[in-house]
């Protein structure tokens, strides 16, 4: 199965710089589809609004964490099996493992390049 490059992906970030940043890793792979919000209720609000292949979302936001829109998202029966990354400044095990257990595909820690976001989303969504 191949990867449909032109799906609609999610970036989550309250930070501008990051989103830009990961914007342009993304366009770098090959998608062009790429949308974003500055905290989890705005990500929600653009989930429920169409079709998103892949979510990327910051851990640490305000007022809604990326740990709180990951487990909006999958206790939502529409949204419940959209892919969903983690980004963290920090790999502590707690929040790994909270992560895991509300859901999570994978995720990267703060800072990645390119050829590491590629490998993350390989896992995830499969080649491309």
């Amino acid at each position: 199965m191949s990867v449909d490059m032109s799906m609609n992906i999610l970036i989550v970030d309250d930070y501008k710089t990051m989103l830009r940043i990961v914007r342009n890793l993304l366009n770098q792979l090959g998608f062009q589809n790429v949308d974003e919000a500055t905290d989890g209720s705005l990500a929600l609000q653009k989930l429920r609004e169409k079709s998103f292949g892949l979510v990327i979302s910051d851990w640490n936001m305000e007022p809604m964490t990326g740990l709180q829109l990951l487990k909006e998202v999958r206790s939502d029966i529409r949204l419940k099996t959209t892919p969903f990354i983690m980004v963290t400044a920090e790999s502590k095990t707690e929040n790994v493992v909270a992560a895991k257990e509300a859901g999570v595909n994978n995720y990267i820690v703060k800072p990645f390049n390119a050829a590491t976001l590629k490998q993350k989303l390989v896992s995830v969504i499969g080649d491309f």
